[in-house]
């Protein structure tokens, strides 16, 4: 595949992932203070931390739970909507997703968007990591990463349209959703463009770049 079109697949890509999270059909601005009480009695916290940098070691496996701190709220509600509906699977997230209406989760997902960004953990070098990132391959045929989530890993948002924010997410939750959406064991985004992009991905380029994104 030649360098111009892995260019033009990563334009297409970015606009799928876009409007994917556009479709949310979000009405109103979240209640961050609302938000905040919510996601103590919706035992929200409990998962993701207070703050959203994810409860870590002291709640399961590291990266058994994703962080949201500074995630794009339509972002958080997409999500929530498709656990509810079984367009994305995990078996307690569909059960959170049934007890909570639209009008909470936006005042939850408002909260935690308002927390500091995720943060990085300490920084695991990887070349190969940072390349696939930013670069992408094109003699594999594997867009940037960069041209749908930032080159900081901050997701992008314009028009409406939004890509979610990854950089400083936990490493395993990272390595772990990479590998669910290169199986198909995880297809909720729009057209399957992230079965479609991960399909090139080794088992070493996934590590890799859960190497390289969590440390963002």
């Amino acid at each position: 595949m030649g360098l111009w079109l892995v260019v033009m697949l990563g334009a297409g890509l970015l606009m799928s992932t876009w409007q994917t999270v556009a479709a949310a059909g979000v009405q109103r601005q979240g209640d961050v203070r609302a938000g905040q009480a919510k996601s103590e009695a919706e035992r929200c916290q409990e998962c993701h931390g207070v703050d959203g940098q994810g409860a870590g070691r002291s709640n399961g496996p590291e990266g058994k739970f994703a962080k949201l701190a500074g995630q794009y709220p339509e972002y958080i509600l997409k999500q929530i909507r498709d656990f509810r509906s079984g367009a994305r699977k995990h078996d307690l997230m569909a059960i959170m997703a049934g007890s909570v209406d639209d009008d909470d989760v936006l005042d939850i997902a408002a909260y935690f968007a308002a927390q500091a960004p995720m943060k990085g953990e300490p920084a695991r070098p990887s070349a190969t990591g940072r390349k696939l990132y930013q670069e992408g391959d094109a003699g594999r045929g594997i867009a940037a990463c960069a041209s749908c989530h930032g080159a900081e890993g901050r997701g992008l948002r314009a028009n409406g349209f939004i890509s979610p924010a990854i950089g400083g997410q936990e490493w395993l939750y990272l390595d772990k959703q990479l590998r669910e959406w290169r199986s198909g064991d995880r297809r909720n985004s729009s057209g399957g463009v992230m079965n479609l992009v991960t399909q090139g991905l080794t088992d070493e380029d996934i590590v890799a770049l859960a190497d390289y994104i969590s440390a963002l």
